[in-house]
């Protein structure tokens, strides 16, 4: 969902029907990018919540315009951890038991294969660079395009393919070593 903000007096009640609707299509995964990344859901809804009310405090700004709410928001999200392990000087390590996502109609013998996969690749996301673990999560976890990511990271569009294969060849060589 693509929405183009352009700030103009609008009424208030407008406002909030649109970044309603901004919350709505990104909430999820603004929580499961920051949520992969702090490991804490505690945190994680923290992290969210300031992410949404500091996009909001922009947003109501009239003077300000937002062309792309999702890079917008990944942006705030992505500053935000970063200054939460600034200020804790915690490493970033992923776990699988919060992570895991169960279905009900599952068998045992699936869910248990699913869950030593999940704890596979948690594992091996945890051994490769922040910088490839978050390009990862952008791209396979929450489904952002490239050129998604290279607004949202501030870099050229080649500059982000270029880090997405160093990330996958880092994971190949760490899945090879296993």
């Amino acid at each position: 969902m693509s929405y183009l903000l352009y700030f103009c007096p609008i009424k208030m009640q407008q406002s909030r029907k649109i970044f309603s609707q901004i919350y709505d299509a990104y909430v999820e995964k603004i929580y499961r990018f920051v949520f992969l990344k702090v490991n804490s859901q505690d945190i994680a809804q923290d992290i969210c919540s300031e992410t949404f009310l500091r996009a909001w405090n922009v947003f109501k700004d009239e003077n300000r315009k937002i062309e792309n709410p999702q890079a917008f928001l990944y942006q705030i999200a992505r500053n935000l951890v970063i200054d939460h392990y600034r200020e804790k000087g915690r490493s970033q390590v992923v776990s699988a038991e919060y992570a895991s996502v169960i279905d009900p109609t599952q068998d045992l013998e699936e869910k248990t294969l699913q869950d030593s996969d999940l704890n596979a690749i948690y594992s091996i996301l945890g051994q490769i660079k922040p910088e490839y673990k978050e390009i990862i999560i952008m791209h396979y976890v929450n489904d952002l395009s490239i050129a998604e990511i290279a607004e949202t990271l501030e870099k050229t569009q080649g500059a982000v393919r270029t880090m997405l294969h160093r990330a996958l060849k880092s994971v190949k060589n760490k899945i090879e070593q296993a």
